[in-house]
């Protein structure tokens, strides 16, 4: 009887130990790897000043800027090994807005896989497959929807403001990029329109190879060079493309060859 009391304790002891071991043993958490971009807006490499109209192009305007409303989307990252990695996943339209502070932060990725990065890419408006009308149904991103007639989907862009002519009078100027049209004979009336262009387009900000550490967050200025919109590689000239470009697809074509080096990219 002894005998198999010592065994029952040896035994019970044993199991709870077991027990004990079992249970103290937690799972650590996975450290996951954030990505923070944050939006600036320069030119000629100084922040952005509103509403004042001390900036001159290559072309010789004088001009200010009102407002800046855009997406970006698609972001990928490229692994040193060959991986592609979307950190957005299916929140990847970004809406950027000067009046809305809460838009200049874009947490774009929380769980990047660790290793080192060659580059990092992103789309500048909405690809043809994501630029769907109806997406948004709330503001602000609802008030940057494109007309139906003109292709339908959203702005990619609205750039608001002024430049001087050259009888020096200040007029308005709506730097809009979205869908563009083909009209029959060059009309420009919506009924003669026979195909759409989609104008966004992939943009490589240049950033040094970087390495992503588990349980890190990284942040990155993204920088958009305003004067690159109007100066490089072709010069944009308010004068010759007027004030408003929705229906001018040559217009909108130099703003999409002009985008490729807007946006600069340096970690924080």
């Amino acid at each position: 009887m002894k005998i198999f009391r010592t065994l029952l304790s040896i035994a019970l002891t044993s199991g709870c130990i077991i027990l004990l071991n079992a249970c103290g043993e937690e799972e650590k958490p996975v450290e996951k790897s954030e990505l923070k971009l944050h939006f600036q807006h320069k030119v000629d490499g100084l922040p952005l000043e509103l509403n004042q109209l001390k900036y001159t192009n290559s072309a010789g305007n004088v001009y200010e800027i009102s407002e800046i409303m855009y997406f970006i989307s698609d972001l990928k990252l490229y692994h040193s090994n060959g991986n592609i990695v979307a950190p957005a996943g299916w929140d990847d339209i970004h809406y950027v807005d000067l009046s809305l502070p809460a838009t200049l932060e874009w947490v774009a990725g929380n769980d990047i896989p660790a290793g080192t990065y060659d580059s990092l890419t992103f789309t500048f408006g909405l690809s043809a497959e994501k630029n769907q009308p109806f997406m948004f149904v709330n503001p602000p991103e609802v008030n940057m929807a494109w007309p139906e007639v003109l292709g339908g989907g959203y702005h990619y862009m609205m750039m608001n403001g002024w430049w001087k002519d050259l009888g020096g009078v200040r007029k308005p100027f709506n730097f809009h990029l979205g869908i563009g049209q083909i009209y029959a004979n060059n009309s420009g009336d919506p009924d003669d329109i026979t195909g759409f262009i989609h104008n966004a387009f992939v943009v490589n900000p240049g950033i040094e190879p970087f390495t992503v550490t588990a349980g890190e967050t990284l942040n990155f200025a993204l920088i958009m060079n305003i004067e690159s919109w109007f100066n490089t590689p072709v010069v944009y000239d308010h004068n010759y493309f007027g004030g408003a470009i929705m229906q001018n697809q040559e217009a909108m074509h130099v703003a999409c060859l002009n985008g490729s080096d807007v946006f600069s990219i340096l970690q924080e």
